[in-house]
């Protein structure tokens, strides 16, 4: 589990990353990355329904939240919301971490 300061957890924080954040796009997941508002990096995850059911979307939040915690040396401090795709759901850990590290460390 990531650490408290390293979450993203107000709505308002989602919306403004969404919205205004650089967006870089994968087959498991899209990275949107916004101009950080607090000295390290946050971190949020978008697993909606179509995803799959909660069993499935608890798990791919689970494995992406591992997946952060683990390369959050190698990752630049940035607000950075994490939106699942569908096909995340049917990957293993190997393949998710190899579609989404990718994505995280590129620099906007």
């Amino acid at each position: 589990m990531l650490a408290k300061a390293n979450r993203i957890v107000r709505g308002a924080d989602f919306r403004r990353i969404v919205r205004s954040g650089r967006r870089a796009g994968g087959e498991l997941a899209i990275v949107h990355r916004a101009e950080p508002e607090a000295a390290v990096a946050r971190f949020g995850f978008i697993v909606s329904k179509q995803v799959g059911n909660a069993v499935i979307r608890n798990r791919v939040r689970r494995r992406l939240s591992e997946i952060v915690r683990a390369e959050l040396g190698a990752i630049d401090t940035a607000d950075i919301v994490v939106r699942a795709l569908p096909a995340a759901a049917t990957a293993d850990f190997a393949t998710l971490k190899a579609g989404i590290v990718p994505l995280m460390v590129r620099r906007s």
